[in-house]
């Protein structure tokens, strides 16, 4: 599966890892009782974790219920080291949504032991994305506005300026440990409303005037 922008033409690079940010909204923290990191809290999803959000996607409850969290995608577009955020800002390809899956029962087990989380975090199919739209509008990166809706129900309602850790400074920061690639994907936070999908959920995922897409969980 390849990364589409919304004119329904691939990128131009393989898709790559996923690099996650935890608890970047004040209130998303608070609603899982977990507290606000000093630090941006990262963790990262193979490129594996990849599906596209097409008409429909395939929810696995195998493992117990899976929770949706829905997240600002930036696309990588250049190589990123070490990087300013002048550089970071130059390197953005696009954006797009994003639903970081989330097997949280077996999350909160890990926790509580001390261990990763990739195996609630980084399984096949936890990361749902929409087609990409260019920069192209994004001229103010502190006031993006996305929402997610669940059977018509708005569940969560995103701003770019309820971040703790701006998106430049993030792109930054992050490039100062893990080289960031053409294709890469940064999901930047999720704001309060998380909560479980169920088979059967009609889901919409609207950025600003840019994208409105739907799919189907089954």
């Amino acid at each position: 599966m390849q990364l589409k922008w919304k004119s329904g033409e691939p990128l131009a690079w393989p898709r790559g890892k996923v690099v996650c940010v935890g608890r970047n909204y004040a209130e998303h923290a608070k609603e899982l009782g977990n507290a606000v990191p000093e630090r941006p809290l990262l963790f990262m999803k193979p490129a594996s974790a990849i599906v596209p959000a097409d008409d429909a996607f395939t929810l696995d409850e195998s493992r117990g219920p899976v929770h949706y969290e829905c997240e600002l995608a930036v696309v990588i577009g250049k190589p990123l080291t070490k990087a300013s955020e002048a550089e970071a800002k130059d390197a953005i390809a696009g954006y797009g949504l994003a639903l970081d899956l989330t097997l949280r029962e077996l999350q909160s087990e890990l926790k509580q032991k001390g261990h990763p989380w990739e195996l609630a975090k980084a399984f096949d199919g936890s990361c749902v994305v929409t087609e990409l739209v260019g920069t192209e509008g994004f001229d103010d990166l502190g006031a993006i506005h996305y929402q997610f809706y669940q059977n018509d129900e708005l569940r969560q309602d995103g701003h770019s300026s309820q971040m703790i850790t701006p998106i430049l400074s993030l792109l930054a920061l992050i490039s100062q440990t893990f080289t960031l690639e053409p294709g890469d994907l940064v999901l930047t936070g999720t704001p309060k409303g998380v909560g479980v999908l169920n088979k059967g959920d009609k889901l919409r995922l609207v950025l600003e005037d840019k994208l409105d897409t739907h799919t189907q969980v089954c």
